[in-house]
């Protein structure tokens, strides 16, 4: 069981998955970690079978919602976020104008002290607390509370002007993404003629 005391019981389900960056640091304020994000997103939609219905990148934290079409969505969970901390730590490392590297760097090394199973570094906290999307109502309650994220942090007025989420995906057609719709399932898990519905605001 994770140590929030969630768990993924279902591998072969979709699930709402919060990843967030140990001691909430503000590291997704810079562009070029919330491209690595990205970057890494495409390449498991891809390469690794991942089903992405909706998700946002804030400061310092990710919401998906996420299906395995391997029906290995606690491996393909550990694995995106072990490439994504790697390739994060080694960008802030080798960044030569990073104003927050020292002070980054040095959050990231003490809290990997109280754990072993970290070398140096712990960039993500333990835990994914998934939520399984058991019914329509709360799929579409989860996206909402996805793409309503920047609105509520007073960040953009309009979800869709959000760009590192997928609510452009859903309003417009658009975005960095090519994400699977809700409305048009890729398996037969989630029932598709339950997501018939247009997506509101």
């Amino acid at each position: 069981m994770n140590e929030n005391g969630y768990q993924i019981n279902d591998q072969t389900k979709a699930h709402f998955i919060t990843s967030t960056v140990i001691d909430w640091v503000d590291v997704f304020s810079r562009k070029v970690y919330k491209d690595i994000v990205i970057e890494s997103l495409d390449y498991c939609i891809k390469n690794k079978g991942m089903i992405l219905y909706g998700y946002v990148i804030m400061s310092n934290h990710i919401h998906m919602i996420v299906q395995s079409e391997n029906r290995k969505l606690s491996d393909l969970i550990r694995d995106f976020k072990k490439f994504t901390a790697r390739k994060i730590l080694d960008t802030i490392e080798e960044s030569e104008i990073e104003s927050r590297k020292d002070w980054m760097l040095k959050r990231f090394e003490f809290a990997c002290r109280s754990h072993s199973r970290n070398e140096k570094y712990q960039f993500w906290q333990y835990g994914n607390h998934p939520e399984e999307i058991y019914t329509e109502k709360f799929l579409w309650q989860k996206l909402d509370y996805i793409h309503l994220n920047p609105v509520r942090a007073g960040i953009v007025d309009n979800a869709s002007h959000y760009l590192h989420s997928s609510a452009s995906n859903y309003v417009n057609d658009n975005g960095l993404l090519e994400i699977q719709k809700a409305d048009n399932p890729v398996i037969d898990v989630l029932n598709p003629r339950l997501f018939s519905n247009g997506f509101s605001w």
